[in-house]
């Protein structure tokens, strides 16, 4: 069931991963990749029309990807942390906005979760116009007071401030600086010579049991977590349907639009912490472990439970323990998590075509990133 292959000591990983596969049921279908120090050492897949070439829609995990650009800037000094958005984009430096550093834009303190009318997909897949409307708002919040996710838009936003000191579009420096150099299977806007590898992300299949939770979770489509995922504009589209779409494929908004395969998020991060192919790391250690210091942790405003950030990526020791501090990386929607660490030099990426309930990173992401980690121990 399982193809692909793993370096000698890893053969634990591929035994994990099938009895995955074998619990999750004959539609699964799955990549996890992983490499150490740079090297790849697991590279496997699963499951109906899945190969190791095919590329799915990560949702969130594109913000990795994303603030990715924003440390690299950071790391240049183009980009000073505890600057005011407003200086770079005096447009944003309204409505009670103008004291918001870049610093509380990435750790998601500033309060500009989504637009009051909401967004046509074709409008939520374009970057300049999602920053534009929420840019100009008013806050949900008191900037600097409480956070929340900003689901949506924070790609769009942090990608203006990119656009407005670089002259190009977050985009444009994601793929000169990072996935070019690399040869990385992880799209900001897919081409459309890769179209044919890409395959459509499957809606969630709850039990009755999981429905009956999902509706217990239901929010209105005017409160803070109906706007942060577009629920409040008349058409909007249901989630799943965001990467199917081809218009959000081609433009890659930063939030949600990334195209991947694990191969190419594992190899992402590897290239930011470790030496791939000769080149250097994209990351000074000091900048991976500013951008993974959790900024924000408690009660999320948006997502109504416990969660945490650094600047730009989740604060992913806090969720799981066994990652300890220092790890920085973003888990996606239909159950997509990827992730460097530093300490132990593994970089870690896993998708899947069908959604994981309840969404989010899909549960069995913790049995596998643990086994990668076993295998990786001296």
């Amino acid at each position: 069931m399982v193809q692909g292959s793993v370096a000698e000591g890893f053969e634990s990983v591929r035994e994990e991963f099938a009895a995955v596969a074998v619990a999750e049921g004959g539609d699964y279908a799955a990549q996890l990749a992983a490499y150490r120090q740079g090297e790849r050492v697991v590279d496997l897949w699963t499951g109906p029309e899945m190969t190791g070439d095919s590329l799915t829609g990560v949702f969130s995990s594109t913000k990795g990807a994303a603030h990715l650009v924003v440390a690299l800037l950071a790391q240049d000094g183009v980009l000073d942390l505890d600057t005011t958005v407003g200086h770079y984009w005096p447009e944003f430096a309204v409505e009670g906005k103008q004291d918001v550093t870049l610093r509380d834009l990435l750790a998601h303190r500033a309060g500009v979760v989504g637009a009051d009318t909401g967004f046509a997909i074709d409008e939520l897949a374009d970057d300049r116009i999602v920053a534009e409307r929420v840019g100009g708002q008013r806050p949900y919040w008191r900037p600097g007071t409480a956070f929340g996710y900003h689901a949506l838009v924070i790609g769009a936003l942090t990608g203006e401030v990119v656009r407005r000191v670089t002259g190009q579009s977050l985009q444009q420096v994601y793929e000169q600086r990072v996935r070019a150099p690399f040869g990385l299977d992880f799209h900001l806007g897919l081409p459309e010579a890769a179209e044919s590898r890409f395959l459509t992300t499957q809606p969630m299949l709850p039990t009755p049991e999981q429905q009956a939770e999902l509706d217990e979770g239901y929010t209105a489509s005017n409160s803070l977590t109906g706007i942060a995922f577009n629920q409040n504009h008349p058409k909007a589209v249901e989630l799943v349907e965001l990467p199917n779409s081809r218009v959000v494929r081609e433009l890659g908004p930063a939030s949600v639009g990334g195209v991947a395969s694990a191969h190419g998020m594992a190899r992402m991060y590897a290239a930011a912490i470790s030496s791939v192919d000769g080149q250097a790391p994209l990351l000074r250690p000091d900048t991976a472990a500013a951008f993974a210091q959790v900024h924000s942790l408690g009660y999320d405003l948006v997502l109504r439970q416990h969660h945490g950030f650094g600047l730009g990526f989740e604060a992913l020791g806090d969720k799981y323990p066994l990652l300890g501090q220092g790890v920085f990386g973003h888990s996606g929607a239909a159950g997509s998590l990827a992730f460097a660490d530093p300490r132990s030099g593994v970089a870690y990426g896993y998708n899947r075509r069908r959604f994981a309930f309840p969404g989010g990173p899909a549960p069995e992401n913790e049995r596998l990133f643990k086994a990668v980690l076993t295998a990786a121990s001296p």
